[in-house]
C-alpha cells in the first residue's frame, strides 16, 4: 500500500543534502538512526506539535528512542521553516523504535489516540496548518490492520461522547526526514519550553478481539 502524501499546490523543491549533525538522544544517549538492535520494530506518528509528541513516547517504558521529523509530504530534506510555510506536505512527526517484548504495538496506539486530539483536521489545539495533523504511518500489514481496526474502536468512543469524526490518516510509512539537531528531544533540552499537547478526555477501551 503506497502511502498517500499531501501535495500542496505549489510545493518547494527542497534538496539532496540530508539534514547534517544528527547524533544520539539527549536523554538515552542511543544513536537516532538506524540501524537499531535486531529486535526492535519502527512506529511514526503525527500529533501536532512534535516536541510534546515525542516527550510522550520515550516516556515510555520498551521505547527504545525517538527523533522528530518531517515525513507525508514531498519536499525532501526540508527544514522547518519550510514545513510551517504549508508549502511541502510535511506533517511533524515523531518516529520511534521499541521493543515489542516490553511494549505492544496496541499499548502505543493507545498512548497516541488518547494524547491528542484526532478530530481537528489541519490542526491541534491552537496550532494550526497542515503539519500539525494526526497521522500513523506503519512498518508492516499487520501493524496497519490494527492502526485501522484502532481507529473503528477510538471512533465509537469519541462519538459515544459527542466528539466529531477522526480526521487521522493511516498508511504505510513514507520517508522520514530528520528536523533539526535543537528539535531533537527539546523539552528535554528546554524544560520550561512550550508543549501543546492534549487529548479528548476519552479513554481508548480495552483491546475488543
Amino acid at each position: 500500500m503506497k502511502p498517500e502524501l499531501l501535495v500542496p499546490a505549489d510545493p518547494l523543491p527542497g534538496r539532496s543534502e540530508a539534514m547534517p549533525n544528527i547524533g544520539v538522544h539527549f536523554v538515552n544517549q542511543r544513536p537516532l538512526s538506524p540501524p537499531y538492535p535486531e529486535n526492535m520494530q519502527q512506529a511514526m506518528f503525527g500529533m501536532g506539535c512534535f516536541w510534546g509528541a515525542e516527550r510522550r513516547f520515550w516516556q515510555l517504558p520498551g521505547v527504545y528512542v525517538t527523533a522528530v521529523g518531517y515525513a507525508a509530504g514531498v519536499t525532501p530534506n526540508p527544514t522547518y521553516e519550510e514545513v510551517c510555510s504549508g508549502r511541502t506536505g510535511h506533517n511533524e512527526v515523531v518516529r520511534l523504535a521499541f521493543d515489542p517484548q516490553v511494549i505492544s504495538w496496541w499499548a502505543l496506539l493507545r498512548e497516541f489516540w488518547q494524547a491528542h486530539d484526532p478530530t481537528q483536521g489541519m490542526r491541534q489545539g491552537n496550532d494550526r496548518g497542515s503539519q500539525y495533523r494526526s497521522g500513523i504511518y506503519v512498518y508492516s500489514a499487520a501493524h496497519l490492520s490494527e492502526a485501522e481496526r484502532s481507529l473503528e474502536i477510538y471512533q465509537q468512543a469519541l462519538t459515544a461522547s459527542g466528539f466529531a469524526a477522526i480526521t487521522t490518516e493511516i498508511s504505510r510509512a513514507p520517508e522520514f526526514y530528520f528536523a533539526e539537531n535543537h528539535h531533537q528531544q527539546y523539552l528535554a533540552k528546554n524544560p520550561a519550553g512550550y508543549c501543546g499537547l492534549g487529548g479528548t478526555g476519552v479513554e481508548f477501551p480495552v483491546r475488543q478481539t
